[in-house]
């Protein structure tokens, strides 16, 4: 049947009409596509933005590195040729201070760190004293790290040989909660010692600290007792340094003891004793003692810097410095090898009076002799000594000054002596008296 005229426009509208949406969608399509495509453009150009910036940043940090590598290469030159200079100058300079005509006694080495006014207090109170016998004793600053100030008052005494130790390597303690310091000290010390004994080969180092002064006759005291360190292998070291020497306890400048306990705080050690101790950096005794003087050759002025205030002021502040100068080139010191010192140290604690009980302090104070009392141990110990205020510490089982266990100091700055006997103490100088007598072939012993 054939379609009406009508029909045909229907259709015909229904297709235009068909065409249109399809054309409006497409066009849509098309709008929706090329606004992510522009958003797309838009990241891709911020992200090319961005990554010329990161490649300009990475040429310029490059640069810097470059840049760097070349300045640690020459600082590294440089500090070659710097350690050369160095050497050098330390070379030229002991050639200076040491007089090839004089065999040195020891050299005199000052340890600093960060105090540039102590250190200065330090130098003046030696060089006072050291200028007459500098070929003897040259004198040396060895500074631990990099204080600007410290080496700067060091490199300005042209009599002086400076010495630097720079050591960045980490610290590690041998137990926790140790402190650091004392390790870092230590290796300060191998490093000194090591630079004076080894490199400059002297025979003998005199060890002080930047917080010290010294007495009239310091230099004196170590040259004669050099002689006495030489031939006496059972000493391992001299010391000026006595714990009690506050001034209530001393009298006689020129007594000198023997000591089982370490004092430091200024003092002498040969190279073959320095060689033997160095790899392990710790004491070891073997039976051997060290020389102390009843009144001190050094005063420790070093309260800045320490937490022991209280402690300073104590034990460290009273301390009596050596006044009077002794000519000690002209004194025996043969009572201080073992076997005299020994015996006679025996007859000065056995003609004391023993005196007994909790109370003995007080009637030490009524006597008008040399008295002994005898502690059952440490914190017996501990409680006499706090009566009398002296040094109650002990350190590795022995008591600060002690000889055989024997703790000797004056009483009120007077002739007196106070001895503080250990439990066994009178058999051991009864014991090695007899072992001496033996050895020299006489059976009279002392009665203690």
């Amino acid at each position: 049947m054939a379609r009406s005229p009508c029909d045909l426009r229907i259709l015909l509208l229904a297709a235009a009409a068909a065409f249109i949406y399809i054309q409006v969608r497409l066009f849509s399509t098309q709008s929706h596509y090329a606004d992510r495509l522009a958003q797309a453009e838009k990241s891709e150009n911020q992200c090319t933005s961005q990554l010329r910036s990161l490649i300009d940043q990475v040429s310029s940090q490059q640069e810097k590195i470059v840049a760097l590598e070349e300045m640690k290469i020459r600082q590294d030159e440089e500090r070659v040729h710097l350690k050369i200079l160095i050497q050098d100058l330390e070379k030229r300079s002991v050639q200076t201070l040491v007089n090839n005509n004089v065999v040195p006694v020891a050299a005199v080495v000052v340890m600093a760190c960060n105090r540039p006014d102590y250190l200065q207090r330090t130098v003046e109170s030696i060089l006072k004293y050291q200028t007459s016998v500098a070929s003897k004793f040259p004198l040396f600053i060895s500074q631990d790290g990099i204080n600007g100030e410290v080496k700067k008052k060091a490199l300005s005494y042209n009599e002086i040989t400076y010495m630097q130790h720079l050591d960045l390597e980490p610290v590690r303690t041998e137990r926790p909660g140790e402190l650091i310091a004392y390790y870092k000290i230590a290796k300060h010390y191998r490093w000194a010692l090591d630079e004076l004994f080894i490199k400059h080969n002297f025979a003998r180092v005199i060890i002080l600290e930047d917080d010290m002064e010294i007495a009239p006759d310091f230099f004196d005291y170590f040259e004669a007792a050099a002689k006495l360190l030489d031939n006496d292998k059972t000493i391992m070291a001299v010391s000026s340094w006595n714990d009690n020497g506050q001034k209530q306890f001393v009298y006689d400048p020129k007594a000198l003891y023997r000591s089982d306990f370490f004092p430091g705080l200024g003092w002498m050690l040969t190279k073959p004793t320095w060689i033997e101790l160095s790899p392990k950096l710790k004491e070891v005794h073997r039976d051997r003692q060290f020389i102390r003087p009843e009144v001190c050759r050094t005063y420790n002025f070093g309260e800045h810097g320490s937490s022991m205030g209280q402690f300073f002021r104590q034990y460290l502040e009273p301390i009596k410095l050596n006044d009077v100068h002794i000519k000690w080139n002209s004194e025996d010191l043969s009572y201080l090898k073992e076997d005299k010192f020994l015996i006679q140290f025996g007859k000065d604690v056995a003609s004391a009076t023993p005196l007994h009980g909790s109370d003995a302090a007080l009637k030490a104070h009524n006597m008008d002799a040399d008295v002994r009392i005898q502690y059952n141990d440490q914190e017996d110990f501990e409680r006499i000594a706090h009566q009398f205020g002296i040094f109650e510490e002990w350190k590795d089982g022995i008591p600060r000054t002690a000889y055989k266990g024997v703790v000797v100091f004056r009483y009120k700055s007077s002739r007196r002596r106070i001895y503080l006997v250990g439990p066994d103490s009178l058999s051991q100088l009864r014991f090695l008296n007899w072992t001496y007598a033996r050895m020299k072939g006489n059976e009279i012993l002392i009665d203690i």
